[in-house]
């Protein structure tokens, strides 16, 4: 896997955060089978939180995508609850010792269960495993009823709730009535909906019903469509507030002194612009905030956590203050889920702008954080409410080189072993006119690769590759427009059209060759 560009922003991202990966591989041994899994920043432990979002990246280096997932659903509970982490490490130094096996569900949590099948999904499009998601689809089906028949559902709203956290973080707010972080819940937890949660469960659903349709269910992919559909409905008219979703749309009556939720910009945002839930509008709407917050902001990345954040350590532990950790920290996380919805969206230079600054400050480096302060300062052990703060997250690098691939390189598989793909690479706004790039899946062998080239006159892109079906979109320069295109090596249908935000041709190529050229002729507008 590589992308040769001339540009070392563009060409050492790749290796540079495959280096950070490979140091969070996490090798452990349950049961006397071998698991092989990538450990969170913060924790020596598998994390299906972490693991659910770095698989984006990890499956362009890693062959054992399943190990993981398999166990997550080999522990499962009979009521469908999935765990939050594993461990065969001591956690707690020095007061820990003891090299258990430990496994975790931490109670104010809502979103475990829809990343457990975004998980398996992402590794059933590396793998191409149908049997391995057969034998996993009732584990899908008892965490997705878990969710629905239990306190963290409301059937009347459709949507999930929670208890008060910071986003989609595992301790809730309680006013003072529990004398450290509180991961449970009781009789003084208050509640309420967080959008994150139900846009990873529109997500899940819609997946529900991608696999269903694909194995022939056609009246249970139905049904898992309906549901997306309805929660989509429900999540947007309840926690979208004309801008972007609100925090936290309260349940239970509470009042924070100087928090006002509906102005708190925090860090799903731009990942319900990824998950699909927004339209195009509310999509601008978003990144536009982000814009305007980092000027306004100061701070030397607009990558918040949460903005603005809440009073000093009023979640009970005295380290979150404002500006760390989850408590208005600069993620690369959620810088990764931003850039990879501007390239969606209409913000193409944008997003090349955020993952230049993050090259910047790992190449500069060679370390990356889970969070850093807005002065740009880098998360600590003693900074951190976890016992680690470890140079090598992969959580926030996985996003971001998530957004590199799909977004700038423009490689989507849009269903399995990249047979169906959408192909649509953004080097114009990268100042690139020539590039080459391979993407793979060691997992299962499938690849693709383009060279691409812009002349002045015309864009040559050929591609070769394991697709059967691509549906192409390039970007033009300014004041450029196709008059004419040519293909050799398959057959084609053109379908191109014109936005008037963006200048895109568009076409669908229906392979039947292993190579084939595509050219399109440019002339001013």
């Amino acid at each position: 896997m590589h992308v040769k560009t001339g540009k070392p922003e563009f060409d050492n991202l790749i290796p540079l955060v495959r280096g950070f990966l490979e140091k969070d591989i996490l090798d452990v041994v349950i049961d006397g089978q071998k698991i092989r899994g990538y450990r969170s920043p913060d924790s020596r432990a598998i994390w299906l939180r972490d693991y659910s979002d770095m698989i984006r990246a990890i499956r362009y280096f890693e062959k054992d995508l399943q190990s993981t997932i398999r166990h997550f659903a080999e522990t499962q509970s009979r009521n469908g609850r999935i765990f939050d982490y594993f461990t065969t490490f001591p956690e707690k130094f020095p007061c820990e010792k003891e090299n258990w096996t430990k496994y975790v569900r931490v109670p104010v949590e809502a979103d475990v269960e829809y990343r457990f099948i975004k998980a398996a999904w992402i590794s059933w499009q590396a793998t191409g495993d149908d049997e391995f998601i057969k034998e996993l689809l009732p584990c899908f089906e008892n965490a997705l009823s878990y969710i629905m028949n239990s306190w963290y559902w409301d059937e009347e709203k459709f949507l999930v709730k929670r208890p008060y956290t910071i986003d989609s973080w595992d301790f809730a707010y309680t006013a003072g009535k529990h004398s450290w972080l509180q991961f449970q819940i009781d009789d003084n937890t208050f509640w309420g909906y967080m959008h994150g949660d139900n846009s990873g469960y529109y997500e899940a659903f819609s997946i529900m019903s991608e696999w269903y349709t694909y194995f022939g269910e056609n009246k249970k992919a139905e049904i898992w469509r309906f549901k997306a559909e309805r929660i989509k409905k429900s999540l947007n008219a309840v926690c979208w507030n004309g801008k972007y979703y609100t925090h936290f749309v309260k349940i239970s009556q509470v009042t924070i002194a100087g928090v006002d939720e509906s102005c708190q910009l925090s860090l799903s945002n731009p990942m319900n612009i990824n998950r699909g839930v927004t339209t195009g509008e509310m999509a601008k709407s978003i990144i536009e905030e982000y814009q305007k917050r980092k000027k306004d902001s100061g701070s030397f990345a607009e990558w918040f956590s949460i903005n603005p954040p809440f009073p000093d350590g009023i979640f009970g532990d005295e380290k979150l203050v404002a500006g760390a950790y989850c408590n208005g920290g600069i993620m690369p996380l959620v810088g990764g889920e931003l850039a990879r919805a501007a390239f969606e969206n209409g913000f193409e230079k944008y997003g090349v702008k955020i993952l230049k600054q993050y090259y910047d400050l790992i190449s500069q480096s060679g370390e990356t954080y889970l969070w850093y302060f807005p002065d740009g300062t880098h998360s600590s052990v003693e900074t951190s409410t976890s016992p680690e703060a470890t140079p090598t997250d992969g959580w926030g690098s996985g996003a971001m080189l998530y957004a590199f691939i799909e977004g700038l390189v423009g490689v989507q598989d849009k269903h399995k072993e990249f047979k169906n793909i959408r192909l649509s690479p953004k080097w114009e706004p990268a100042g690139i006119k020539e590039a080459e790039a391979e993407i793979d899946y060691p997992a299962s062998g499938a690849y693709v690769k383009y060279k691409y080239l812009y002349s002045g006159n015309s864009i040559k892109l050929e591609v070769e590759g394991s697709t059967e079906n691509i549906d192409i979109e390039l970007y033009l320069p300014e004041n450029r427009k196709a008059v004419s295109n040519k293909i050799i090596g398959g057959e084609w249908m053109r379908t191109s059209e014109y936005k008037s935000d963006n200048n895109y041709f568009r076409c669908n190529i229906k392979k039947t060759r292993s190579i084939f050229e595509l050219t399109v002729k440019l002339s001013r507008q």
